[in-house]
């Protein structure tokens, strides 16, 4: 399995388009830092799962499967990384907590773009805290970095357990951390994290929206409110 990732890379290639490349490009803000091939989403996947079925053909373990992950972020790619990203949470039947300083690596040595730190921690991490809740304290300690990409993932990474009304605490807590943070990006990420726990409890958070809403960015209480009804949104937004 030594060339698996120059075949994978050489496939990618072949199937990328300029009109793609440049297409993708405009998702992404000048201080991003995004590596494009070209290619549609679906044939990144397409293309991924092809070589997860020789992967699991030749019975790689995780610790092996994470070594070829490491190498495609290190690449850069934003479609090498999708792969990586792919082929991490396919092993989410065997997570264990010490996986999450796996993950966390990729997070602070790799992420540079909102599209990769929202790939890896919506899935990837978010599945390994659900599996192990007491990790969920460790994103607390991320809230906190200096890396404007760190935090925003300690906001994504709950994100699909919050629309479940897991890990509520949590969810208020790292708010509190990032409540006046100055980063647009990650304003807009526990701004989506709100908006996500108010799916299943709303008249909690907005409350919490109305009481931080004078110190709160406006990126970030418009996310928090878009699934509210017009009356609570318009309540929320004046001063």
């Amino acid at each position: 399995m030594n060339d698996i990732i120059p075949r994978l890379r050489q496939e990618l290639q072949t199937n990328a388009s300029p009109e793609t490349r440049v297409s993708g490009e405009k998702f992404f803000k000048e201080n991003e830092k995004v590596k494009l091939l070209g290619l549609k989403s679906s044939a990144v996947r397409k293309i991924g799962k092809k070589y997860l079925a020789e992967i699991r053909k030749v019975k790689l373990d995780k610790g092996e499967i994470y070594c070829l992950c490491d190498e495609l972020w290190r690449g850069g790619y934003h479609e090498e990384i999708a792969v990586a990203c792919l082929w991490s949470e396919a092993q989410a039947k065997n997570y264990q907590p010490e996986d999450f300083e796996v993950f966390a690596g990729w997070v602070e040595n790799y992420v540079t773009n909102w599209a990769a730190c929202d790939t890896l921690c919506n899935h990837t991490v978010g599945s390994l805290i659900t599996m192990h809740p007491h990790l969920a304290d460790s994103l607390l300690v991320w809230a906190k970095s200096v890396n404007r990409w760190v935090r925003r993932a300690s906001a994504v990474s709950l994100i699909i357990p919050a629309k479940r009304g897991d890990f509520f605490g949590h969810v208020i807590a790292i708010s509190d951390v990032l409540l006046t943070d100055g980063d647009d990006m990650v304003q807009k990420g526990y701004g989506w994290l709100l908006k996500a726990a108010s799916a299943t409890r709303e008249q909690e958070i907005f409350d919490y929206v109305m009481k931080n809403k004078n110190m709160m960015p406006r990126t970030a209480l418009r996310y928090a409110i878009e699934k509210m009804p017009p009356e609570r949104k318009k309540l929320a937004m004046m001063k």
